[in-house]
């Protein structure tokens, strides 16, 4: 169990640094990773009132930087191609060192529980595949991970008081599986060193991610954030996680300005019912985060809600919650978004299956970004129906190698006709196309596929991707 530490109204101001030399937020440390052939921005406090001097083991020049009157300073740094381990010494008179750092891909991670569920798994629900995972830990495998402490605060501060660590046993079971498989798929393929730093709070809410000053410019009225103002704890919000922009201030603010690669979400089971506005609130995250870290084209994978059956396995809920997060794919330039169908369990929020999670999001980052080439790491997506007699044929945007599996009986599809009543049907694939139908229905208007709660997803492409709920219906059941 996670050290919970609870930060109300205290802003921290550079004021508070104080000691005899420079002084670095808490991840900024030995074991670190730094994005390579990039600037990479570096900073802390002194309390001197001189200059900063940084030097590094990769290259002979030296960076001098004046600290503003807080005591602040903020330095970029220019960075190889991947390598390591490497040092980097900062002095104000007294000087401060760091080792051990590695030069290769940093990607931000956040999101709630099953971005937070570890590789050695939560209490009785348990990571497929853990045990060997983490045994075959290694430091010499270059993968290292910073995961910020739960923290909300109602100002942002400014350090996250954590520390990157190296890829051992311990420190893997503890950190982020669908974050950890990533890594490993990316390190694997690339061969070179891979960082994670990791934001997360299982259960929560987006919005308690995002910056007042986002809210309150771009949804106004939709969100009260007049507590943040109080100089105590708003009593009449129970669950600290869900508190509007607290979760940005006390784990993403301290990270402002780290240089990563890209993103890496998985969050929504707790913004269900709020479809049309959690579109709008993902699109505002990303383009914060991007202008935030002075990162505008970073890439932002996400992973759609897996099925679960809520309160009832039958209702649409999940749908449509599904379908306002495809379509971020249309409203968040260099976005994708992983699907889901086929890893769902029953009896628990958080599949085990986390691994397929990690390399799905694996696969879009090295096709997209890294220029790997073989496999359409993208889901199929609907694009259109026509319906003939008492057949739908509904056709994907996917590649020529079409969907899959062929020669099969495809569960999962519902059909209704005028009346809209949906009853089950089945599909079979014809290249990008599936032909589906209901033996209850003569003449359809309407197919759905595991739009439900509760559904096995059985339609995939040719590189074993399922694809997401989708419906080819504008009806609100």
């Amino acid at each position: 169990m996670k050290k919970f530490i609870i930060v109300l109204a205290l802003a921290i101001s550079g004021a508070f640094w104080t000691g005899a030399k420079v002084t670095l937020p808490s991840f900024i440390s030995d074991n670190m990773v730094l994005q390579q052939n990039t600037e990479a921005a570096l900073w802390g406090w002194t309390d001197s009132g001189r200059k900063v001097t940084v030097t590094t083991s990769w290259t002979s020049g030296k960076f001098v930087i004046s600290p503003d009157r807080d005591g602040k300073w903020m330095v970029k740094i220019p960075t190889p191609s991947a390598g390591g381990p490497y040092s980097i010494s900062f002095t104000d008179g007294e000087a401060v060192t760091i080792s051990n750092i590695l030069i290769g891909e940093v990607w931000f991670c956040s999101g709630q529980s099953n971005m937070q569920m570890p590789v050695g798994g939560f209490e009785s629900q348990p990571v497929e595949g853990s045990a060997d995972v983490i045994m075959g830990a290694s430091k010499k495998t270059p993968i290292r991970m910073c995961t910020i402490r739960h923290r909300y605060s109602l100002k942002p501060l400014q350090d996250a008081e954590d520390s990157w660590q190296e890829n051992t046993p311990e420190a893997v079971a503890g950190t982020s599986a669908a974050a950890y498989f990533f890594a490993q798929k990316l390190q694997q393929v690339l061969g070179v060193p891979v960082g994670l730093l990791i934001a997360e709070w299982g259960g929560a809410t987006i919005e308690p991610w995002i910056s007042r000053e986002v809210l309150e410019s771009k949804f106004p009225g939709e969100f009260d954030l007049s507590f943040l103002d109080r100089q105590e704890r708003p009593k009449e919000i129970p669950h600290d996680q869900h508190i509007p922009t607290a979760l940005f201030n006390g784990q993403v603010a301290p990270l402002i300005p780290f240089t990563f690669k890209g993103m890496l979400w998985y969050q929504g089971e707790s913004n269900r019912g709020r479809n049309e506005q959690y579109t709008r609130l993902q699109k505002e995250y990303v383009a914060m985060m991007r202008d935030l870290f002075k990162n505008p084209d970073a890439p932002f994978y996400f992973v759609q809600i897996a099925p679960y059956p809520y309160d009832n396995p039958d209702k649409w809920d999940s749908g449509y919650f599904c379908e306002a997060q495809e379509k971020s794919l249309d409203v968040i330039p260099r976005s994708g978004m992983v699907t889901t169908l086929d890893v769902g369990e029953y009896g628990t929020i958080h599949p085990c299956r986390k691994q397929e999670v990690g390399y799905r999001l694996a696969y879009l980052a090295l096709v997209n970004d890294y220029g790997q080439k073989g496999i359409n790491p993208a889901a199929p997506r609907y694009e259109s129906v026509r319906f003939e007699g008492d057949k739908a044929f509904v056709t994907f945007k996917v590649d020529d190698m079409g969907l899959a599996p062929f020669g099969t009986h495809l569960d999962g599809f519902e059909v209704a006709g005028e009346d809209r009543v949906f009853h089950k049907g089945f599909g079979l694939v014809y290249g990008k196309t599936v032909e589906v139908r209901s033996e209850e229905v003569e003449k359809p208007v309407a197919v759905r596929y595991c739009f439900r709660n509760w559904g096995v997803g059985t339609l995939f492409n040719c590189y074993g991707i399922p694809a997401g709920p989708f419906r080819t219906d504008g009806w609100d059941l």
